[in-house]
């Protein structure tokens, strides 16, 4: 059994010591414990105190990428390295890596597929009241939007199997927490919760320079992701509403068409109410169309995904290790109990 810890940064160079030191190299149940550093451009020293410290992998991007994108690089490397668990942390120090041991612990019983730190932000005392509430409405927008159950959907402490590596996509730059989730949700993998604790802040967040950007970002994220695996419900809405309004102007113009004998004055609603109602049906049938187009997306995710357990399986055979011992791997549907 062999866990990759894998460590997106970006200017780390005072931070990441602290973090690495933090990280366990044994635990229970696990062969071996392997680091590996995901430079995501930075300017600074991060891949030089990185290779001071000895990790045993590290990949150097040539230019930022976003952490989406660093984070989907660590995916992808550990993978080829023949990771059964992949658990992903920042390099900011952040979350107590002493934890992590239970962190995995619902994979390698078999109960879950991806495990999300909990953090329990309402105790944190460095975030604002509107940082926790605010966090309060996302986790339960995202609740709705996934159809699972969340308790910390913007936790960066994850342990995934290599099934559910092997399953995930990354399509934005900005960030991969909840669009992993809503992804989790809507392939049926099994989402578990560990509550894990979190250290003193040593430096702000670089994810975003302030909170109205990541406000934004997130947003537009989430309905990106939902759109992209729910099309026919979000354009069926979205044009369900455009279609409202044009029968509500429909209706005002019958109705003074009817009290007043004649159309005169009216002609506005009229000419209104026809084009949002012509908007509206048109809005739907572009969902046909994309519930259409996710049907095949859905098909190719499925081809890729046997590609890349092909891959990985020839990396891990040449490597010395089978495929078959693996206690991650399952011929069961993702998200079930083998």
């Amino acid at each position: 059994m062999r866990l990759i810890i894998q460590i997106p940064c970006l200017n780390e160079e005072e931070t990441l010591p602290v973090t690495l030191a933090s990280l366990p190299r044994t635990l229970p149940g696990i062969e071996r414990v392997e680091v590996l550093v995901v430079d995501d451009g930075s300017t600074d020293g991060t891949s030089e105190v990185a290779r001071r410290l000895g990790v045993d992998h590290l990949i150097v991007l040539p230019s930022h990428q976003g952490l989406a994108r660093a984070f989907m690089t660590g995916i992808e490397a550990s993978l080829k390295l023949g990771a059964d668990i992949i658990v992903n942390t920042d390099g900011d120090n952040q979350y107590d890596g002493r934890d992590l041991a239970r962190l995995i612990a619902p994979i390698l019983e078999g109960r879950a597929d991806l495990v999300v730190g909990d953090r329990d932000v309402q105790a944190i005392g460095h975030f604002s009241a509107l940082k926790k509430l605010l966090h309060r409405l996302g986790d339960w927008f995202m609740e709705r939007l996934a159809g699972i159950e969340l308790l910390d959907s913007t936790s960066g402490f994850r342990a995934y199997s290599r099934e559910a590596a092997l399953r995930l996509n990354i399509f934005s730059r900005f960030t991969y927490t909840l669009e992993t989730l809503i992804q989790a949700g809507k392939k049926n993998l099994a989402v578990a919760h560990v509550r894990v604790g979190v250290n003193g802040r040593l430096r702000d967040s670089r994810l975003f320079p302030n909170l109205w950007v990541y406000l934004k970002r997130s947003a537009s994220t989430m309905v990106r992701i939902y759109a992209l695996y729910e099309p026919l419900k979000v354009f069926s809405y979205l044009g369900g509403l455009v279609a409202a309004a044009g029968l509500v102007f429909l209706l005002r113009f019958f109705y003074y068409y009817v009290t007043t004998n004649g159309p005169t004055g009216r002609m506005q609603s009229l000419l209104v109410g026809t084009t949002l109602l012509a908007m509206g049906i048109f809005i739907g049938l572009i969902g046909v169309v994309s519930d259409v187009m996710a049907a095949n997306r859905q098909l190719l995710e499925d081809v890729q995904y046997r590609l890349r357990k092909m891959e990985v399986d020839e990396a891990r055979r040449e490597s010395g290790q089978d495929p078959a011992r693996s206690r991650t791997d399952s011929l069961v549907a993702p998200g079930r109990k083998p």
